[in-house]
């Protein structure tokens, strides 16, 4: 892997001086920090799901931490005062039993397996209920429209009471060359959009095609993933951005759908790379499903806490991280039903508990600290998105966002890195920091994974908000990139988004002590200087932030 000392050749705008900060003492209590992960990612905890006793658990023990170590409560003002926890409406959407899912090929219906050919989501557009009978199924290659790269692969097909069979990613994966930029997703590679543009297009319903590597991940995170409760934000008309029907199904069976009506699917996957590829209707083969909706809304909690500023407790930096998991779901082989989400994300959650205490044990800086463990990032990034389009604390004198999902256990890195290539002074900021301490930039190695869009800075960035996703980096002291790439290789094979995702008391933690003093000493840094760091151009996130300049002046 290539690796940059400055992340200069990012931004057009050279590297900011800090004002002298002392650094911190590397006072990182890796036993704490152990604990707080062990605990949070107990059964006892149930994964961590929105809406649960595991939540309750977790607030409370968030809350507790945060008493001990002296922060105050930055959340909701109630009765004059803050609360510790910033109310998150979320609605949230179940399937009453077994769906009742069925292909027909020809004439002959074929049962379909919820979670094992296929994983349909509970329907997010308040209904009771949802069925079809024979709908036509139309493969729409990428599922894409987009008017500023002259593409659409619907080609103004009528697409009313239809399921759309549509592939993960975007066109450029398989070639890493075309009209979306490369190997790296861009938006529309994002299951998230496919799902919007089903509702655009007036679609029955659209199914994603699973494959593991331009998904990034296999097909047990699908199935974990989307045939439990779903959760949205609180909208008044969801068939905006929800059609009836969203889900997932295995590569090799929508290809035996296809070739039923005589197609070939990596046929169609080359036609598809090219904004000539037209939308294909399956004949003679049809889906049908009928299942009963559960929904209703609940109230989740963000917690927040802070740090006042000494001199300009109106600017914060806020520093991220998503508390929640996927809660209990469905067993794995081993009879595991909790999805415990020790690394995703209790290394976050508990990272950033120990950064409050090492923030708290300094002196007091200018500017002030907003911890803010959001919920639901597992359901959408929905706690972030709420704080986004609710803050507590005004965006446009946000100095920037530092998010912690999933810290890595394995152990210190020579390297570190950040989700997604953006242009932005943040991560010059970041270089300079780690440059101090020996550890050097990595550009994201997987970006044809979309982790930008995919972690909670993301519904910052979108408001203009300089935000940066930190990772640890995969050039371990001990065995190198090589070691690095093989422990990543497993946990997403084997741990992501399912029960294996346990603590292990063979983790060692010094590492991440090592990314935790780095992004306390960026975050202190900023607080005791007056630098408003700026996306750099080009950037689709730079107008948002410029139409709020005036506040910062």
């Amino acid at each position: 892997m290539k690796k940059l000392l400055i992340a200069a050749a990012f931004c057009a705008a050279p590297l900011i001086a800090f004002a002298a900060v002392p650094a911190i003492a590397p006072a990182v209590d890796t036993a704490r920090l152990a604990t707080d992960i062990k605990t949070l990612s107990s059964d006892a905890f149930e994964g961590r799901a929105p809406a649960s006793a595991g939540e309750e658990k977790t607030v409370a023990f968030l809350v507790a931490r945060l008493k001990e170590i002296g922060l105050e409560p930055g959340g909701d003002l109630k009765d004059g005062k803050r609360a510790w926890t910033q109310d998150v409406p979320l609605a949230r959407f179940q399937i009453v039993g077994t769906p009742s899912l069925g292909v027909t090929i020809n004439g002959k219906t074929t049962p379909l397996t919820q979670g094992e050919e296929i994983a349909i989501r509970a329907a997010q557009t308040n209904v009771d209920s949802v069925t079809f009978a024979n709908a036509p199924i139309v493969f729409a290659g990428y599922g894409i429209k987009a008017p500023e790269r002259d593409w659409d692969d619907f080609k103004g097909m009528d697409l009313k009471g239809k399921i759309v069979l549509v592939m993960i990613n975007d066109a450029d994966y398989e070639t890493g060359k075309g009209d979306f930029g490369g190997k790296a997703m861009t938006y529309y590679g994002r299951w998230t959009y496919k799902f919007e543009e089903a509702a655009r297009q007036g679609a029955l319903g659209f199914i994603v095609v699973h494959e593991t590597g331009p998904a990034s991940y296999g097909w047990a995170t699908v199935k974990n993933s989307n045939t439990n409760e779903m959760f949205d934000i609180v909208r008044t008309d969801p068939t905006k951005v929800h059609a009836p029907v969203e889900g997932w199904v295995q590569r090799d069976t929508a290809a035996a759908w296809l070739a039923a009506s005589g197609f070939d699917y990596e046929t169609l996957k080359r036609e598809a790379q090219t904004r000539a590829f037209k939308p294909v209707e399956l004949k003679g083969v049809t889906l049908s499903g009928d299942y009963k909706v559960k929904h209703e809304v609940i109230i989740s909690k963000n917690v927040v806490a802070i740090l006042p500023g000494a001199t300009r407790p109106g600017e914060t930096i806020l520093h991220t991280a998503h508390w929640d998991h996927l809660g209990i779901g469905r067993p794995d082989a081993k009879g595991d039903a909790i999805y415990n989400g020790a690394v995703d994300n209790a290394t976050g959650t508990a990272a950033m508990l120990e950064m409050a205490r090492l923030y708290k044990a300094g002196p007091r800086l200018d500017r002030s600290i907003v911890f803010l463990w959001v919920t639901a990032e597992e359901r959408g990034l929905l706690g972030s998105e709420y704080y986004a389009d609710n803050p507590l604390y005004p965006l446009a004198t946000t100095v920037g966002v530092l998010n912690t999902d999933a810290l890595k256990p394995v152990g210190p890195a020579k390297d570190f890195t950040i989700s997604g290539s953006a242009k932005l002074e943040l991560l010059d900021m970041l270089v300079a920091e780690g440059a101090k301490v020996g550890r050097t930039y990595t550009p994201d190695p997987y970006t044809e994974a979309g982790y930008f869009f995919r972690s909670d800075h993301f519904p910052f960035a979108k408001q203009g908000v300089p935000a940066i996703s930190f990772g640890s980096g995969l050039d371990l002291v001990s065995g190198g990139v090589p070691a690095g790439d093989a422990w990543q290789a497993a946990y997403r094979k084997d741990q992501y988004h399912q029960p294996a995702d346990e603590w292990s008391d063979a983790w060692p933690l010094d590492g991440m002590a090592s990314d935790i003093r780095l992004l306390v000493q960026l975050g202190k840094s900023l607080a005791g200087s007056d630098v408003w760091p700026a996306w750099g151009e080009g950037s689709e996130f730079k107008a948002a932030r410029d139409a709020s300049a005036a506040a910062r002046q």
